[in-house]
């Protein structure tokens, strides 16, 4: 049985058609527009009122699952190339109209947070998740092509990657009495790991072992932040890319995001033009209720268009800030977060980087040790590391990677300086003592490439299920 996207693309007419599929409306007790998700556009299902009685009929609701089979014609009306005439029609699932919340117009889209497991129903959830679709199977495909391993690192782990200890703890222990040893700690050898453990933060630590073997690799899987925030751009379970290289070096490592930021973005332009113009449609609705000065200024397939089309501009920590220094934003007092070398670029500093300044892609390197991890390799300066931000317009940064500090004693200095156990992570350090080499890597928020693709305000739209502080739903 063909899926609608086939059928509606089908260079056969007046052929017998079978759909199963989910009613989306129901006009004139004759037209029937249905959809199955593989494509943004229904089809129409038209029936003859006199053949099928008013029982059958009644039960034609948005949201009723139904089985159709007729013949596929030519359709006379608009919006549509071609339509089934149907000859045979079984109402699979019925849908209560008074009780269904999905009705067909528009919803906020906090209503819809609301109703995570109906909103794929609406042609707006159709399209985001079709696109993530692409996005990550053009993940592996871009690694799969240029020889990455795809590698499984663990999701319950005792060490923390980015040392800021805002992790989930992992436990089986009683809650109410937990076991104590003799200084009246939680004995955490009691607990079912005999040690404590978390949820991981990220895969890069072990990723990075498995590089030091097999020279390019690669990880794609969930990770968890007990932030406590509630912007737009955070979510307490999220996607990670992670890729690793060993010999590479930061050059190889801005490369290599640049490269597959374009590949993965190429593809959904290519797979996906539909759905990318339907949500620009509906962007350009959202940015006309907008005061001028906020509006954007570019639509959003031309945005994902700027990301191909330019060379991604590179230039150090150092000049950015002096850039932003001279800048008009600056010089008014426009900026809501303070410019000075030390300080953590902001989004506001990162889009004026890549939408006024240079009007590209950035790719900023060479960030204050102080405000960077331990695993990143210090400059010869000894107050600058090797890291690198890939920032896109209209959300910032996107990519964050570094050469990783390949050199022992190097490497064991900055751990005992920032206060990172060096014996929890002797098998980290292990890889340093045995066969060290310069290598680097990347880490990429999946959701953060979903919502700028697809051009969505808020992260908790572009993953099923979103986990945010205060909600575990569904």
């Amino acid at each position: 049985m063909k899926n609608i996207k086939q059928i509606i693309n089908s260079e056969k007419l007046n052929i017998p058609i079978e759909v199963k599929a989910w009613v989306k409306t129901f006009r004139n007790d004759r037209f029937i527009a249905v959809n199955d998700g593989s494509t943004i556009q229904n089809l129409q299902l038209v029936i003859d009122p006199e053949k099928f009685d008013e029982n059958i009929r009644k039960k034609i609701n948005t949201g009723a699952a139904l089985y159709a089979k007729g013949e596929l014609k030519e359709s006379l009306g608009k919006g549509q190339k071609v339509e089934v005439w149907v000859d045979e029609l079984e109402i699979l699932g019925e849908s209560d109209p008074e009780k269904f919340p999905i009705q067909p117009k528009r919803h906020s889209l906090e209503f819809l947070r609301e109703k995570a497991h109906l909103r794929p129903r609406t042609t707006l959830f159709g399209a985001i998740m079709r696109i993530r679709n692409t996005l990550a199977f053009a993940v592996h495909q871009y690694f799969q092509k240029n020889n990455f391993l795809y590698v499984n690192t663990p999701i319950i782990t005792s060490a923390d990657a980015e040392g800021a200890g805002e992790m989930f703890q992992v436990t089986t222990l009683d809650l109410q009495n937990p076991p104590k040893d003799e200084t009246g700690k939680i004995d955490y050898k009691k607990d079912f790991f005999n040690t404590k453990t978390n949820l991981t933060v990220s895969g890069q630590l072990e990723a990075e072992t498995y590089a030091m073997a097999l020279g390019k690799v690669y990880t794609f899987g969930p990770t968890f932040r007990a932030e406590n925030s509630n912007t737009t751009r955070h979510l307490a379970e999220f996607w990670m890319i992670e890729p690793e290289v060993a010999f590479m070096d930061l050059h190889g490592d801005m490369d290599l995001a640049e490269d597959f930021s374009k590949y993965i973005i190429k593809e959904v332009l290519h797979k996906n033009r539909e759905d990318l113009e339907f949500l620009e449609m509906r962007l350009k609705n959202e940015e006309k209720q907008k005061p001028q000065n906020q509006r954007s200024e570019m639509a959003l397939i031309e945005k994902l268009e700027f990301v191909l089309e330019n060379n991604f501009k590179r230039l150090s920590y150092t000049e950015a800030i002096e850039i932003l220094k001279n800048s008009k934003p600056y010089k008014k007092k426009k900026f809501k977060f303070p410019v000075e070398w030390g300080v953590d670029l902001q989004s506001e500093h990162e889009r004026y980087l890549v939408e006024k300044h240079f009007k590209t892609p950035v790719i900023i390197y060479d960030y204050p040790a102080k405000i960077k991890a331990f695993y990143m390799r210090l400059n010869d300066d000894e107050k600058t590391v090797r890291a690198m931000d890939v920032l896109f317009p209209g959300i910032g940064e996107i990519v964050g990677g570094s050469q990783r500090e390949e050199r022992l004693d190097v490497l064991l200095k900055k751990m005992y300086d920032l206060g990172v156990d060096t014996k929890e992570l002797y098998w980290y350090v292990d890889t340093r003592r045995f066969g060290t080499a310069v290598h680097s890597g990347f880490g990429l928020g999946f959701e953060r490439m979903v919502q700028f693709v697809t051009g969505m305000s808020n992260i908790r739209d572009v993953i099923p299920y979103p986990r945010f502080p205060g909600n575990a739903n569904f």
